[in-house]
């Protein structure tokens, strides 16, 4: 059953500014059961991608919001929230104004 679930490839939706680091593509797919495990699949397809997510200490930036369905992980289990085939991930870069 493990090796299924480390088959599942889960969309993710790429903000703007790091689509550079993706190819241009706005949509890709990465392999994981958690968040952590699809950010960590995401590093490893596209290089340079965690140092704009993650701070120092392995936290997600401030200014990065990453969302599963439209909900922000930082109110489910952050990078312990599960994700299944059904589900869809967003990285969002957060906006500032004034």
């Amino acid at each position: 059953m493990s090796e299924i679930t480390a088959e599942r490839t889960i969309p993710v939706r790429i903000p703007t500014p790091l689509r550079g680091l993706t190819g241009n593509q706005d949509l890709v797919s990465a392999r994981g059961s958690t968040i952590g495990e699809i950010l960590k699949d995401l590093q490893s397809q596209f290089p340079g991608i965690a140092e704009r997510l993650f701070d120092q200490t392995g936290n997600l930036r401030r200014f990065v919001a990453v969302y599963v369905n439209g909900e922000d992980i930082r109110f489910l289990q952050d990078q312990k929230t599960p994700v299944g085939p059904e589900d869809e991930v967003s990285i969002v870069p957060a906006v500032a104004g004034g």
